[in-house]
């Protein structure tokens, strides 16, 4: 990642992806009150991504890392051969799932050092449970980490929290992943309000959001739990610095193509990486410019900015080296 930031600064490029969220369909077998990716009609969801297409994207953005998301991507009958291709091609591979597949599947993966299953857990048994609108699906999530890490494969996990979460159960989540099921690192994030997500009562705003954060690590877990966050994201989740959202350092390309300005919205989308990049009034978003963004936090709008202020830092360079 270093050497491909050094590349960006060389040749003068002053928009690029750090990472590219690609979604190769939109089904899932989950039906998660927070989600407001499933609500597209039956004939969307039957859809399947070609390989060749989702190849063909990551190869135009030139991303270093890609995040297969969905939707469930072990639904996608192809996704171990798009998976291949891409570590092939020497992608850093984050594999996201809700696990209830991944222990069936996990024979058609290999472990790499570019390939890390990322599992979706959001609490322990009752709080997960809950959050994902089923009971039993903690523990098949647990069970399948616990068979994956058996073959070599790198563990991370994806944890987003809600209104209904407290500094404690934060911790329990995290110290249970961290020094219990001993997962490679792990990713947090304030939940996103999705305009479409049947449940609009629980996501968190800013000042909940840095009150939630500066109680969780207030003990100095923070710096003991392997999480997969720059300093400096950390630090804005607990209010200690503010920064403006990078939209475009974490793009997302779906059935739909390269989706308008993010992950979390749809302003449209654009046909190839470079249209997005041109096409696209990327200073109209953010916090304080468009209503939809005041309360957002997620790390696919702020940790790209973390990371790239940590470059023009000696100080925060080293730091995230020590700290990272």
């Amino acid at each position: 990642m270093a050497r491909y930031l050094l590349t960006q600064k060389l040749r003068r490029r002053d928009k690029f992806p750090l990472l590219v969220e690609l979604e190769p369909l939109f089904q899932c077998n989950l039906e998660c009150a927070g989600c407001g990716k499933i609500q597209h009609p039956e004939h969307v969801l039957k859809r399947r991504m070609p390989v060749e297409q989702a190849i063909g994207a990551i190869e135009e953005s030139g991303a270093p890392m890609v995040s297969i998301a969905g939707g469930e991507p072990l639904i996608h009958p192809e996704i171990d051969e798009i998976v291949r291709q891409l570590l092939a091609r020497k992608k850093f591979v984050y594999l996201c799932t809700n696990a209830i597949l991944m222990e069936k599947k996990l024979d058609l993966f290999k472990p790499s050092p570019y390939f890390a299953w990322a599992v979706h857990i959001d609490g322990l048994r009752e709080r997960h449970d809950h959050s994902v609108c089923r009971e039993g699906i903690f523990d098949k999530a647990v069970a399948a980490v616990r068979a994956a890490q058996q073959k070599g494969f790198r563990i991370t996990t994806n944890t987003t929290f809600f209104t209904h979460d407290s500094p404690d159960t934060i911790r329990q989540v995290l110290d249970f992943l961290n020094d219990e099921l001993k997962v490679d690192q792990m990713m947090i994030s304030p939940a996103y309000a999705y305009e479409k997500a049947p449940d609009q009562e629980h996501f968190l705003g800013v000042e909940q959001t840095h009150e939630l954060f500066r109680a969780a690590f207030a003990d100095g877990r923070r710096k003991r739990w392997r999480l997969n966050h720059s300093p400096l994201f950390l630090d804005f989740l607990e209010g200690k610095v503010d920064f403006s959202c990078t939209a475009w350092g974490i793009p997302s390309y779906s059935l739909f193509g390269w989706q308008r300005p993010c992950y979390l919205m749809s302003d449209g989308y654009a046909t190839t990486y470079q249209e997005l990049l041109e096409t696209t009034d990327w200073e109209k978003y953010g916090r304080g410019r468009d209503p939809r963004c005041a309360n957002c936090m997620a790390h696919c709008g702020y940790e790209p900015t973390a990371v790239l202020a940590s470059t023009r830092s000696l100080k925060q360079s080293v730091r995230a080296m020590i700290e990272g």
